[in-house]
């Protein structure tokens, strides 16, 4: 079970009442004998419907991808466009109680998602009112309806942003900058387009025609939906590709088990300090964890070997970032990562290679990885030495900061690590069985030897990375 911190149970307990308060002028008028609103009660369960099943298939046989987040919000924001903002408030509910919740606590992710939905709901009626939308039974004048409609779904989205970022800063304890302005450029535009296509349905829910032909409107949500599942199964693709050429190298460099992930993972730590764009923070992930796939080129000799390197060798093994850069040459999707993985052993003072670049001419994501892998091999133990304590390689970027590393990215990682922490998952020491599968027993892994190498810089390793070949 994943814990939710106290600040974040308490959070989610002030947004709880904040929504019971706010639907609580619906609550008190439901008496024994009086009526509920039929429309209410429709779009309640029309809601309930559509994320109940919280999957769909998309064409390939077996394959079941997960409906996007906030597929079926513009069925809320007709319901805040047609009824009260009390009653608007209330729509979301069942559904979000009935839907899918694949992390645990479910009970309290289900009620977390409830509460946000019905404050957004209920602040896009009151936006849609203030502005001039009308609740009579009459069809809206148009274009008068598109300003009423377009600020309820501006309200409905900086609601469910301010929501989410007060969650992730308080459960993820990201910084409060990155919490929300990120979320907030992202949501928008979908945001505004669910606004006119709830728009559409609150008009042919009033119109003549009545609320059956609303559903009209689901067919585009599905056909987004569909859209949606093949976008999933082209990302489950990529990922597929970059695991494949992550367990080339781990095979290959078997001293390195685990250390592409983890320098994936402190690329994103740190991007998320700078607050970062969060569509850039995948591929720069991809970078992280392909920065070392040109060791495919390097002979594995050289790359085990328990001794110093040769000059020979070590020029062999500093063509990696170029051999890496060929092998990624063609994957479109990894975009900015190619520098990197080209360009992350260079230094700022023009030391580094394959070019010897200097200073800002070196790519943001080069100077960002340089620092996590760096940080990794220091801090994991290797054939040539054992690791470091996370402050002594802390210590060490700092001292090389301005001359081989970006100072930016360092205090980023130092900021990052203090707030997060830094958990190594796999290194060379551990037992092999953490990496077996099938029926083969594992073989016991020899013992790695400290030796002294050759330094060419600040705790140089064999490519003249601090502490490693990395």
């Amino acid at each position: 079970m994943t814990a939710i911190p106290t600040a974040a149970r308490a959070y989610i307990l002030g947004a709880v009442l904040c929504a019971a308060a706010c639907a609580l002028p619906r609550l008190q008028a439901v008496r024994p004998g009086a009526s509920v609103p039929w429309s209410a009660l429709l779009l309640a369960g029309l809601y309930a419907v559509c994320e109940m099943p919280a999957r769909c298939r998309c064409r390939c046989p077996g394959d079941r991808v997960p409906v996007g987040a906030g597929s079926f919000f513009p069925v809320l924001l007709a319901a805040a466009f047609v009824l009260p903002p009390p009653a608007a408030a209330l729509v979301a509910v069942p559904g979000a109680l009935l839907g899918r919740v694949d992390q645990r606590p479910a009970g309290v992710r289900r009620i977390w998602r409830a509460a946000r939905l019905s404050l957004a709901t209920w602040g896009a009626a009151q936006a849609y009112l203030l502005l001039g939308g009308g609740r009579t039974p009459r069809v809206p004048d148009f274009p008068y309806a598109l300003l009423p409609a377009a600020a309820g779904a501006l309200a409905f989205c900086l609601v469910l942003t301010a929501l989410d970022g007060g969650i992730l800063a308080t459960a993820e304890r990201l910084p409060v900058r990155s919490a929300w302005r990120g979320p907030l450029l992202r949501s928008l535009a979908p945001h505004l387009v669910h606004g006119l296509a709830g728009l559409m349905m609150a008009v042919l829910w009033r119109s003549p025609y009545g609320p059956l032909s609303a559903l009209l409107v689901l067919l585009p949500m599905y056909i987004s939906c569909w859209i949606f599942a093949q976008y999933h199964h082209e990302r489950a693709a990529h990922q597929a590709t970059i695991r494949a050429l992550v367990q080339a190298v781990d095979i290959k460099d078997k001293y390195t088990r685990g250390h592409s992930e983890r320098v994936g993972r402190a690329s994103v730590l740190i991007a998320r300090e700078l607050s970062m764009d969060e569509g850039r923070l995948e591929v720069l992930r991809f970078a992280g964890i392909l920065h070392d796939v040109g060791k495919l080129g390097v002979p594995t000799r050289v790359l085990r070997k328990d001794g110093p390197l040769t000059p020979q060798e070590r020029r062999v093994i500093e063509l990696h970032p170029e051999y890496g850069h060929e092998m990624v040459r063609g994957i479109g999707f990894l975009g900015e990562a190619r520098a990197a993985i080209l360009h992350h052993h260079e230094r700022l003072d023009g030391s580094g290679y394959p070019y010897g670049l200097v200073g800002p001419q070196i790519p943001e994501f080069a100077r960002v990885v340089a620092v996590a892998d760096a940080f990794d091999a220091m801090t994991s133990t290797r054939s040539y030495r054992r690791a470091r304590p996370v402050d002594a390689a802390l210590e060490e970027l700092k001292r090389c900061a301005g001359t081989q590393f970006d100072p930016q990215m360092v205090q980023a990682l130092v900021r990052a690590l203090a707030r997060h922490g830094w958990e190594t998952s796999v290194t060379a020491d551990e037992p092999v069985a953490q990496a077996a599968c099938g029926n083969v027993p594992p073989q016991p892994e020899p013992q790695p030897k400290p030796v002294r190498l050759p330094v060419r810089g600040p705790l140089a390793g064999r490519d003249g990375a601090p502490g490693g070949p990395e």
